[in-house]
């Protein structure tokens, strides 16, 4: 096998930058590295990062992971709509009480983090069958293992993640298809900034006033502190799951496993 097409979603920032630039910065340049993401007018961080890769081994695409059209024509404009390894790491957060929470909010959530992987995956699956061959990479979370207090909603995401890919990983083995979950504690990005913003902000007048005193006085803060002192940055992340060369086992990710 040469040179692999790594489709990499959610790369405006964050996770999904760090990792497509680390594997299109491979020493042995063995990755063609398809970095997406919803809007391209957030490309900029990703184009500096990316350096002289840019338009050699890292070449950038649009790609809503909400919309089957938008996924299908990206595929669809890859060569042989070959995708060797599919990272997906397109994710949205939401933190708060659960009553000051509305059910469309939630239904958004989980169409990013739960629906657009399963997008996704149908829409690469087949080819990877019909290949024998193929490698599937999930940023899951910590948070896909145990609850956390105030991250109901995105925790509940990330347990449906996981459940779909260790199921799938059954099917996928019979296929010569590897499944990676990679399952990070605290990382310091954009998202997790967007999503304590938005916590600041938020309306607290539909829970319980106990509720509310624990949420801005105890959780936050203690929170903020944790992201501080035991976060990591997105660039140690896509170190761990480093993809192994051309027929090699996958890696096992010491933040993450593999799925079997």
């Amino acid at each position: 096998m040469g040179t692999r097409r790594v489709l990499v979603t959610g790369c405006s920032s964050g996770i999904g930058l760090a990792v497509a630039v680390r594997l299109a910065k491979d020493d042995l340049k063995r990755f063609k590295v398809v970095a997406t993401m919803r809007n391209l007018e957030r490309r900029q961080a990703l184009e500096r990062a990316a350096g002289e890769t840019l338009d050699h081994t890292l070449e950038i695409r649009q790609l809503d992971a909400c919309s089957e059209d938008s996924i299908r024509e990206c595929v669809n404009s890859l060569p042989d709509r070959r995708v060797d390894v599919l990272v997906n790491n397109a994710g949205v957060g939401m933190i708060g009480p659960l009553e000051c929470q509305s059910v469309g909010a939630m239904q958004e959530l989980f169409n990013t983090n739960f629906f657009g992987l399963a997008r996704l995956v149908k829409e690469v699956l087949p080819d990877m069958k019909r290949r024998q061959s193929g490698h599937i990479v999930v940023m899951s979370s910590v948070m896909g293992i145990q609850g956390l207090l105030f991250n109901d909603v995105y925790s509940a995401s990330k347990f449906a993640v996981e459940g779909f890919c260790e199921s799938l990983a059954v099917q996928a083995m019979k296929f010569n298809i590897k499944m990676t979950l990679v399952e990070p504690g605290p990382v310091v990005t954009e998202f997790e900034r967007k999503v304590y913003e938005d916590a600041a902000d938020m309306d607290l007048s539909g829970t319980d006033e106990e509720t509310a005193k624990i949420f801005k006085q105890i959780y936050l803060p203690y929170s903020r502190k944790v992201f501080t002192s035991l976060g990591q940055t997105p660039e140690e992340v896509a170190e761990r799951p480093s993809l192994p060369p051309p027929n090699q086992p996958a890696v096992h990710a010491p933040d993450g496993h593999e799925a079997r």
